[in-house]
């Protein structure tokens, strides 16, 4: 039996919180009521600390109480076991204890500001639902999008088939290819197989929206996802690819482990899986923030990156020509309100009910306002969904039908899962938080600019990185690389300041060219920018890397340049109106411009929202060879 102040608001909550823990096997008695059970003790003694009356009639008082009634509720034994066995961890605990409970007034108050004033714990049993099935989503939209372009990038007719590089990877790496690569596609890298894979991500993606076999269909995404990406080299190897096998990958920690899970009588979902999607959220947001910084970016340090960051995107929108307008003062407010929600708010993920709320508001804020200025195919999505699991189901079934709101209960009488299968949860869970630990370590010491930061900080990331990458991390993390599931992030630490773009013009006679038109990157100068997201485009984003360096893109950017010269329909496919249908083009070259958003006085006269100017040619026209 376990008594306390029932007066007290902190006290309250902090009890709701025990019992959901302990269900029936502690008694909760409140200190009025315990009185006339004890009648040699006074009221206001038991108001000063909780007491717990063991079975045989012991009593321990403040916090060893507390880790003597959690040591009844599964995967909790272990604080009882720290304060018996660990130095100092006692002394630090009731210490602890003491200081809240005077000051507890105060701390009532903090709690009904910070928490509300329903003392119940948190549930998020709809907000797992919600993230599971807005994730298959997701993976719906990349495998679908993917699908529309797998042939014409990777496949036997593709800008880089997929057979050619892993006979180069096996000719380089040898024995550790598989590794290296892990694709499927060792299997059989044709055409059919590619496209069997993102069939097959449909099926397993509906599956997960559906609700069936959550936790072994997020395996089997992450592993046909994984076979893609390791299979697409240049064309899928950009940042939300990873996030979203990371996502997940510890998504699968979070999943009900039933087969057809029902929304009545639910398992609570695993504090485990919770914590790793919210720290993964924070590595995401905290590291795409903290890198502008440390990147030393004169444009991010001096407030200017927003000046240029809507017109130098890959792939802006026609609200993104209308934000870039706005006056200076406000583009300075808008970096420094960024770096507000992508460095300040992560930290309040980890923190109380309400703090949470704000945190989500303002990065999924942050999240619709990056769409809407540009095209960021599922990223934006995804960065949301992970947000989801900042809000409690007390707030989200004010958003939902009461109904279909009061089918999400708990089953508290479903025995807890096997020991051995929870130890092994939290000791994978242990490794990934490790590794990811690291990852984000890694990325903050490859990203300083070290003449540019104070010296304390150049100190700590030096001391980390010789401590924890140098002695022996930077060896994981090369380790489970060719995996994509642990990850560092950072989006736009370094600001593109001018919009270079690479124009394809083919000629049949040598004196007038054709542009080849792109559906989404820009091209004509009149043609209003367009929005493409969740879809992504691969071949118009590569070719925005392409601009920024051509001599590193070269190897294909030229097969590009080959498969339009030979009409091949994969390739051709990928791009827009085919200026030379009836046969290929006898001529290819590939040129540079410059581009610019007009001011809106030259575009209500000219109707062009762009400006362009040559810079020069790449490559020297291209001829077919005789009998192509």
């Amino acid at each position: 039996m376990l008594v306390y102040d029932a007066d007290c608001g902190f006290c309250r909550r902090r009890v709701a919180r025990w019992q959901d823990l302990t269900g029936d096997r502690v008694e909760y008695v409140a200190s009025r009521d315990a009185a006339a059970r004890f009648p040699g003790v006074g009221p206001q003694t038991f108001d000063t600390a909780v007491w717990l009356v063991g079975p045989d009639g012991t009593i321990t008082t403040g916090a060893e109480a507390v880790f003597g009634a959690l040591a009844t509720a599964p995967g909790h034994g272990w604080k009882r076991w720290a304060y018996r066995n660990v130095g100092g961890f006692a002394a630090t605990s009731e210490w602890i204890y003491r200081f809240v409970a005077g000051h507890r007034p105060a701390f009532s108050a903090l709690t009904r500001v910070l928490c509300g004033l329903d003392p119940a714990p948190d549930s998020w049993l709809i907000a797992r639902w919600l993230f599971l099935r807005l994730l298959g989503v997701t993976f719906l939209i990349a495998f679908v999008s993917l699908w529309t372009q797998v042939r014409g990038l990777i496949g036997s007719d593709g800008i880089l088939p997929v057979a050619e590089h892993l006979e180069w990877v096996t000719t380089n790496l040898g024995a550790s290819s598989r590794w290296k690569v892990p694709t499927l596609c060792w299997i059989d890298p044709g055409d059919g197989y590619l496209v069997a894979q993102c069939a097959a991500g449909v099926v397993l993606s509906l599956l997960l929206v559906a609700g069936v076999a959550p936790v072994p269909v997020l395996l089997l995404l992450w592993l046909t996802y994984l076979s893609l990406c390791a299979a697409g080299q240049a064309f899928l190897s950009f940042q939300w690819d990873t996030l979203l096998l990371e996502t997940g990958f510890v998504a699968m920690f979070l999943a009900p482990a039933d087969w057809r899970p029902r929304l009545t009588g639910q398992r609570r979902p695993p504090a485990v899986g919770l914590w790793l999607e919210r720290w993964l959220l924070f590595k995401l947001m905290f590291l795409s923030g903290v890198t502008k910084l440390l990147s030393g970016d004169p444009t991010w340090r001096g407030l200017t990156a927003l000046d240029v960051h809507y017109e130098t995107q890959p792939l802006p929108s026609w609200i993104g020509y209308y934000a870039h307008q706005l006056p200076e003062w406000f583009q300075r407010l808008s970096v420094v309100n960024m770096y507000v929600i992508e460095i300040g708010l992560p930290f309040l993920i980890f923190g109380p009910r309400r703090l949470r709320h704000v945190a989500a508001a303002g990065l999924i804020g942050l999240q619709i306002l990056i769409a809407a200025t540009g095209s960021y195919c599922f990223f934006n999505l995804l960065a949301a969904i992970l947000c989801l699991l900042l809000l409690d189901d007390r707030l989200l079934r004010r958003g939902l039908p009461r109904r279909f709101a009061d089918r999400f209960t708990e089953d508290r009488s479903r025995p807890p899962r096997p020991r051995g299968w929870r130890y092994a949860t939290l000791t994978a869970a242990v490794v990934i938080f490790t590794a990811s630990g690291l990852a984000f370590l890694r990325e903050m010491v490859r990203t300083q600019q070290r003449p540019m930061l104070p010296d304390a900080v150049v100190a700590v990331l030096d001391t980390a990185n010789r401590h924890l990458l140098l002695g022996g991390g930077n060896q994981l993390l090369r380790w489970i690389e060719p995996f994509r599931t642990i990850n560092g992030y950072g989006l736009f630490r370094v600001m593109t300041t001018e919009r270079p773009e690479i124009v394809i013009e083919a000629s049949d006679d040598g004196v007038t060219w054709r542009e080849y038109a792109f559906r989404w990157k820009p091209g004509d100068v009149t043609r209003r920018p367009r929005f493409a997201a969740p879809h992504q485009p691969r071949l118009d984003w590569q070719m925005w890397f392409a601009a920024l360096n051509p001599t590193g893109n070269a190897y294909w950017l030229l097969s590009l340049r080959d498969h339009l010269l030979q009409g091949t329909p994969e390739v051709l496919a990928l791009l827009g109106e085919n200026p030379f249908e009836d046969q290929p083009p006898r001529l290819i070259r590939l040129m540079l411009y410059r581009y610019e958003f007009t001011d809106p006085a030259t575009k209500r006269r000219t109707g062009a929202w762009w400006q362009r100017e040559l810079i020069g040619t790449l490559t020297r026209p291209e001829s077919r060879q005789p009998g192509e």
